[in-house]
Parts: structure tokens; sequence; C-alpha cells
């Protein structure tokens, strides 16, 4: 897949943009805060439908702006797809796939984009939550029908928990509480889902992760990844252990309800919805040790890339629209020399690899080819004005 042209309107601070783009590398350049990330989150953002620097969509609307608009013209091949994307700052995004109205659910089939960013350590560093975020976008990019599932467990989540907040407010204790049993088998049923969709990604991704590391760190520190599931005992998100006397041999299914029961004092205690996908923790580990707490700052920053070039792999072997775009933003001033030109031979593997940097000489003379200077807000020079 490669993006021949981006055109924002009313974007981050953006007023009205135009910038095409070719084949092969491509290299935003401008000193810090001026925009450059601007144009990848953009670009991002019709594969994901997030960014990957906030949470909600309302920062990405130009100051004084009701909406902003997102168009993207795609090339698959010789097929030729417009995408368009309007971001409201209040109410629902609209979406367009070549002038047609579609749900925005519907971009990512059309979109596949995988973005390494300095904020990637959280993946390594940071909580539950950061593995969580990772994990599922890329599910969404593999099926994009993962986002509705992904959005309904939300959705019965909040409202169970809603409901345990409630007991808690009221006394309600042990099994008082009947109208608990109906959210449980909706939280199980989706949440089910979730956890078998991400146990699968897990084990499709261990060895592209192996393969990665080696090539961006030059050694094999024997890489691994591993769900900890809540459904299993214990509380990742605490963590807690996940060793328990439940049967590990019955269906996920099975263990969630056991586990649900064996929780349900604590839960009308506390509140809280404390078994589920969205308690669980995405374990990684270099040299048999944790990432988190252990690996030193160059393995955690070469786990980090390994996480996203396996996931470009990933996608590249099933996708029927060919790789998917590489953005780099703002990576090779991180990195030392060794890791710079190994990233660079790997990415230039890639049909298009967009890249952000606030200094032209730190970018590998390989993926200079072609270099676009952003000012302001502005694209002052290298592409389309």
């Amino acid at each position: 897949m490669i993006v021949e042209q981006l055109g924002l309107v009313d974007f981050r601070n953006y007023a009205a943009a135009d910038v095409s783009l070719v084949a092969g590398p491509n290299v935003f350049v401008g000193r810090n805060g001026q925009g450059k990330t601007n144009l990848v989150e953009a670009i991002a953002y019709l594969a994901t439908l997030g960014s990957h620097r906030v949470s909600a969509d309302a920062p990405m609307v130009r100051d004084g702006a009701d909406a902003a608009v997102v168009r993207a013209r795609l090339a698959h091949g010789e097929r030729h797809v417009l995408l368009e994307l309007q971001l409201n700052r209040s109410g629902s995004n609209k979406a367009r796939v070549n002038g047609a109205a579609v749900r925005t659910a519907e971009l990512p089939r059309y979109a596949q984009v995988v973005l390494f960013a300095p904020e990637d350590l959280q993946i390594v560093r940071g909580d539950p939550s950061s593995r969580r975020r990772f994990a599922d976008s890329l599910l969404i990019q593999r099926s994009p029908r993962m986002a509705g599932v992904l959005a309904d467990y939300d959705r019965v989540l909040r409202q169970r928990t809603a409901l345990l907040k409630s007991a808690r407010a009221r006394g309600v204790r042990g099994d008082a509480l009947s109208t608990l049993d109906v959210w449980d088998d909706k939280l199980v049923s989706l949440g089910t889902e979730v956890i078998q969709a991400r146990l699968a990604l897990a084990n499709d991704l261990s060895a592209p992760v192996a393969s990665a590391y080696s090539a961006i760190a030059g050694a094999d520190h024997e890489p691994r990844l591993e769900w900890a599931l809540s459904v299993r005992g214990g509380d990742p998100e605490e963590d807690e252990s996940d060793a328990s006397d439940i049967d590990g041999s019955s269906s996920i299914a099975d263990q969630f309800r056991t586990a649900l029961a064996a929780r349900r004092v604590a839960e009308l205690d506390r509140g809280l919805t404390l078994v589920g996908p969205h308690r669980d923790d995405l374990v990684l580990r270099v040299r048999g040790l944790p990432v988190k707490g252990y690996a030193s700052h160059g393995e955690s920053w070469s786990v980090a890339l390994s996480l996203r070039l396996a996931s470009a792999e990933l996608l590249r072997a099933e996708s029927q629209l060919g790789d998917p775009v590489l953005i780099l933003d703002d990576v090779f001033a991180e990195l030392d020399a060794g890791r710079r030109s190994r990233l660079a031979d790997v990415a230039a593997g890639y049909e298009q690899v967009i890249v952000t940097s606030a200094v032209e000489e730190d970018v590998p003379d390989g993926l200079r080819a072609r270099v676009v200077r952003v000012e302001a807000g502005r694209i002052v020079g290298g592409a389309d004005e």
C-alpha cells in the first residue's frame, strides 16, 4: 500500500495542507513543534481509528474549528482508493470511501499502517494498559471486525461496573444482585473472543519478534511474549501472580465464569469488574527476564521496535493490500549508530516508509531519497505546496 496524497483541513496546527508522497522512503523534516508528527498521526488514524499521542479526538481538531478533515489517496497496486474522515469535536465522526458514506470502522479495511514513535517505549516500560492498546490496535488492523467486538466489550464493561458501583453504594452483598448474571453472560461472550484473538496474536508474533529483535539489536536475547490472564487467577493489572486453582485445561469461557464467581465478593466490595481482558497484561521478556524493570535502555528500545516491525511483517504476510506503510516518527535521534543503520536496512524493504526527524542528518542516507520540509503547519519545500 502507498499513500500518494494527503490532504488536511483544520487538523492540529494545519489550517490546510496538501502533500504528495512517493513509493519508497519519504522524510518530513522540521524543528520540533512544527507539525511533522501531525502529518503521520493523520495517516495512522485512518488505519487504527486512534492517535498514538492522545486518547480523545478533540485535540486533533484545530483550535477554533468544529471539525477536522483528513483525505488520503491510496494505491493498492493498480487500484486507487480515496479515504475521507471528518473528526468532529463533538458528536460522531464521519467517513467516506471514494465519495460514498461508510462507517468509520470500515476505514481500516483500506488502510494499513504501522507507526513507531518514542512513545512506544511505554509499551515495554509502562503499565499493562499500554500493552493492551498495542495489541488491540494490531488486532483491528489484522481483523477490522474486532473494532466492533472491542467497542461492545467496553460498553458492557462500563455498564456492569456501573451496576457494581450502585450495588456497593446500596450495601448489596453476595448473590443478592441477580441482575449481575445477565451482564456476566455478555462480558464472558465478548471477553472470550477478545482473549482468544489476543492469544492467537501473541503466538503469531513470536517468530517475527525474535527475527526483528536480532536484526535491530544485532544479538539474540531470546525475546518472548505471553499473556497473563486475569481469568486464570490473580490480577496482572495489580502485579499479582497469575497462578491459581482454576483448571487450565478448561475453555477460556469456563475459566472466565469460574473467575467471576470467585471474585464476586471482591467486586462488590470494590465496585469494580476485576476479571476480563481489560485486566490482562502482555508479559515481555528478554534473556528470560521481564523487560519491564530488568532490560537496559538499548534492549527496551530494541524490544519496542521489534514489536512494531513484527506487526508490519505479520500484516505484510496476511494482507491483500500489499505492505503496510511503515512510519518511523522521530525515532533515529534516539538510537545509536548501529541500531540506526540496522533499522534503515530493515525499513528499506517496505513499499513505502515515512520518517519524521528534527535533524535531516539523523536519518541514514538510504532513507533520504525524498525530503519534505515542514514549518509552522505549512509544507514549505520538497512537496506540492
